[in-house]
């Protein structure tokens, strides 16, 4: 896994703009509004050869203000968790940028974040923002109070001094070395909103209790690995924070909980995602499946709290036909309906996670694939433009997990998403798929090659 850096900082003092210029790209909302960054944003870069990943943050808000809110009296049975893991970002980062206003100069907010950060023992760097004159790169100087290191004079919208603070920066950046051991087994993460029961389904699969229970939405902070052996084959379970829905997520553990369930996404082989059958699918199930999608791992959905549900002959096809309509971008998903509380169903699981990581794997040979698209367009016509049709010349399997197609067509530009489409649709009614994404790529190739 690549090395974390964090941005971190008050608010307003320009990380979401050094953010989008380290990595390249407008990730991340930019606005003067204080606060404006709500959610987790994260994105790989890289500097002379060094690929880090790079995390942006809304203004960090110190411990003893974090919770605004009465603790109730289950609350209060968390808070000492709460507090060893309030620090979990920079506490999981390998290196930290501390940015703050170079404008305005050192603030008091900003000496109580380096106070945190001088706990951390991690390599912290000071990039004084907003320094676009050089009249005012003399400003440096008082940031070097706090007794971070070296500090860095830079403007994030400009992109001044941002290459010596990345020298800097990857210099200190631990190198990724390899796992000495091959993992063979299958990484199994466990996605859903909060509550819907992750840390009830992780314990039933292990048939002890591993993660703690609690009817306390997001209780769960961390992503968490437990090795589980079935029938000889070796699973890794990651059971993770409950992704809340955007602009709910709080500010510090919470936040980096959540980039840690997406981070888990990165190397899963198959995710189990829970919906919870007595709130039905909402639009942050969506949310998520789509976040899923994204990373193209496996899938399957399970509907959990079924035990919970007043239902009759009809109740399960047509649950299933309203999360099918939700997640449409997904058809491919096989759906189970479970109680985590009860071990309803939940002996279908792990078949069921074996089924579809064998499909990532699976290989068409170059000659089906050819014969089968030759029969897919002799029955549906590809699309035209003007007097030119789309032609389809070669088609071959590149790669697994996720299986990757490439079709060799004479013109890209002639391809429709709806006939991409009825390729898949074809591909998958001759080679069942479950649970697995397919990848088509199309590339344009000469009659002549």
């Amino acid at each position: 896994m690549n090395p974390l850096v964090a941005l971190v900082g008050r608010p307003n003092v320009g990380k979401s703009t050094l953010f989008n210029r380290i990595v390249g790209k407008r990730l991340a909302v930019v606005s003067d509004v204080a606060g404006t960054t709500r959610d987790r944003l994260y994105a790989d870069s890289d500097w002379n050869g060094v690929t880090f990943t790079l995390v942006d943050t809304g203004g960090i808000e110190l411990l003893e203000g974090w919770h605004t809110e009465p603790l109730s009296e289950d609350s209060e049975r968390f808070l000492p968790l709460i507090r060893r893991q309030a620090q979990v970002a920079i506490d999981n980062a390998d290196a930290i940028i501390l940015v703050a206003d170079g404008f305005v100069g050192l603030t008091a907010a900003d000496r109580e974040v380096a106070s945190i950060l001088l706990q951390t023992r991690k390599p912290v760097f000071v990039a004084a923002n907003k320094l676009e004159s050089s009249k005012l790169r003399d400003n440096i100087y008082e940031f070097y109070e706090v007794g971070l290191g070296e500090v860095f004079a830079v403007s994030a919208l400009h992109g001044d001094g941002v290459a010596d603070l990345l020298d800097a920066l990857v210099e200190v950046l631990p190198e990724v070395e390899a796992e000495e051991e091959e993992d063979d087994s299958i990484k199994v993460a466990i996605l859903g909103r909060p509550n819907a029961g992750k840390s009830t389904l992780l314990n039933k699969l292990l048939g002890e209790e591993r993660a703690i229970v609690s009817p306390i939405a997001g209780t769960t902070r961390d992503a968490i690995d437990t090795k589980l052996v079935w029938q000889g084959q070796e699973f890794t379970l990651i059971d993770t924070a409950g992704i809340r829905r955007r602009g709910k997520i709080g500010t510090g553990v919470e936040k980096y909980s959540v980039l840690r369930a997406m981070r888990s996404l990165k190397r899963a082989d198959v995710v189990l995602m829970l919906l919870d059958a007595e709130r039905g699918v909402a639009a942050q199930d969506t949310h998520i499946a789509g976040m899923i999608a994204e990373e193209l791992p496996g899938v399957v959905v399970l509907v959990n709290k079924w035990d919970a549900i007043e239902k009759d002959t009809y109740t399960m096809n047509v649950v299933e036909a309203e999360i099918r309509d939700r997640l449409n971008f997904m058809p491919y998903v096989p759906i189970l309906f479970i109680s985590a509380e009860t071990g309803q169903r939940v002996n279908k699981i792990l078949p069921e996670v074996v089924a579809v990581n064998e499909a990532r794997y699976r290989r068409i040979a170059t000659g089906e694939l050819n014969r089968l698209v030759r029969d897919a367009v002799m029955t549906h016509t590809p699309p035209r433009k003007g007097k030119k049709r789309l032609k389809f010349l070669y088609t071959t399997q590149v790669s697994v997990a996720p299986p990757t197609i490439v079709f060799f067509v004479n013109d890209t530009e002639l391809v429709h998403f709806s006939y991409e489409r009825y390729l898949e649709n074809q591909i998958r009614s001759a080679f069942p798929f479950p649970g697995t994404p397919l990848r088509l790529i199309f590339r344009n190739r000469s009659e002549d090659e």
